[in-house]
């Protein structure tokens, strides 16, 4: 791990060591609204670029215009045009890392770089008016999302384990892009303390600094020591498909747009933090996801020792990051805060715990019998 993992330099400030891209980009993928493109001009692009003819939709989106691609033959795409402020380094990333899947392990169920007439698996465009961006064309993996599903136990399990198979796949990838700044990677959550101010609810500002000191105190000091590899970052519920008679079948994993460097254990415990129930033990649901991924994954001791803190981290980056894109683009405040209710509860559910005691159910119940 890098020496600057542990240093407490704002957000914005970027190391040197660490980071690929400029000071300036760091910040801006978020800041800067999505792309701008008619529906004229998706098809444009789609048929002279990629050779297919449909009619598309625009698909929500965090900081990137996506479109559905429906052909004449019924064929499904992903159009993905990217934000122009998004560095180059990290789009050829992205790229790489789902044709090394492709490569690795071709039966995980996740989308499928679809190249160009050229043969490139992205290209760079000029939007009417709008700097350059990147554009890719994925497979669309067809599925009911997650979010739209009633949960089970089974299906937290089976998510767990196709998490797992992902993270072996891309265990051995690497590019120069692949520790690239980015305000969803856990390692840099005491980062985002000036976010607090977002928080206008004094209470609930003081429960975020609470998990914050945490973090700072448990995690940061253990990470030199815990394994690290590129890792998807954002198993939330608007990036899995399950098979629609078949809730409990995971069928697609979507979204790579935060995949990073981190620490392997940042991987399930991201994926954690959107599995909080409001009924049982709060760590319950958390346990049945974990297993699932520790029966094709193990995690180990050292990695257990920080995987409660983890979960509740993931659920403080939520409510800050997302609080403070909301007041800065109000026009995609809906989508922004889509998860943020859920981060909340959990947080006050994880509040309850004792410290030791959630380690030690955790351990107890996240590896199969």
């Amino acid at each position: 791990m890098s020496q600057s993992l542990n240093d407490h330099r704002p957000f914005g400030e970027v190391s040197p060591i660490m980071s690929t891209t400029s000071r300036a980009s760091i910040n801006a993928v978020l800041e800067t609204a999505v792309p701008v493109a008619a529906a004229e001009e998706v098809r444009a692009i789609a048929l002279r670029h990629f050779g297919i003819r449909g009619e598309p939709t625009r698909l929500p989106g965090e900081r990137d215009s996506n479109f559905h691609i429906i052909t004449e033959d019924g064929d499904h795409f992903l159009l993905r045009i990217s934000n122009p402020v998004e560095d180059r380094q990290v789009t050829d990333f992205q790229t790489k890392l789902l044709l090394h899947i492709e490569q690795t392990d071709p039966r995980v169920p996740v989308p499928r770089i679809v190249r160009s007439v050229e043969g490139r698996p992205e290209i760079v465009l000029t939007l009417p008016g709008q700097p350059p961006s990147v554009v890719r064309l994925y497979t669309f993996l067809q599925g009911e999302p997650l979010h739209k599903t009633p949960p089970s136990r089974r299906q937290r399990w089976n998510m767990g384990g196709v998490l797992a198979r992902i993270d072996l796949a891309i265990r051995e990838f690497q590019h120069p892009a692949s520790n690239h700044e980015l305000m969803w990677d856990m390692k840099h959550a005491h980062r985002l303390r000036p976010l607090l101010v977002h928080v206008e609810d004094l209470r609930r500002r003081a429960l975020v600094e609470r998990f914050l000191d945490r973090f700072e105190q448990f995690v940061l000091p253990a990470m030199p020591n815990l394994r690290t590899q590129v890792i998807h970052n954002d198993l939330n519920p608007h990036n899995v498909l399950v098979a629609e008679r078949d809730h409990d079948h995971v069928t697609g994993v979507i979204d790579f747009g935060d995949a990073v460097l981190a620490p392997l254990v940042n991987d399930p415990a991201v994926a954690a933090a959107y599995r909080n129930a409001d009924a049982g033990h709060p760590l319950e649901t958390v346990s049945e996801f974990i297993c699932g991924y520790h029966a094709v994954l193990p995690l180990d001791d050292a990695e257990f020792e920080v995987l409660f803190d983890l979960v509740a981290t993931r659920m403080i980056l939520t409510v800050l990051i997302t609080s403070w894109r909301a007041a800065i683009q109000p026009e995609n405040r809906e989508y922004i805060l889509r998860n943020a209710p859920s981060a909340w509860a959990g947080l006050e559910r994880f509040a309850a715990l004792d410290r030791a005691e959630a380690h030690a159910y955790l351990r107890r119940n996240s590896r199969p019998e």
